[in-house]
């Protein structure tokens, strides 16, 4: 595994967990707004980091391949 590919990873992990962390802070109440934002930002931030491990995972792949 190469050094971008390890960043890669690791970018990923942290967007995950924020993602994950701004989805499960709408457990509790809040207002509208809050509840707009944490759950737009948060989908987004999972979504990228998802994006990111399958690229990341893609290029790992190729790597070994070549």
């Amino acid at each position: 595994m190469t050094m971008a590919i390890a960043i890669m990873y690791v970018v990923a992990a942290v967007f995950t967990v924020i993602g994950a962390g701004l989805l499960l802070a709408l457990l509790r109440p809040a207002g509208e707004g809050k509840v707009y934002a944490f759950r737009m930002v948060g989908i987004m931030a999972l979504a990228l980091g998802i994006v990111l491990i399958m690229s990341a995972s893609a290029m790992w792949r190729w790597s070994v391949a070549a």
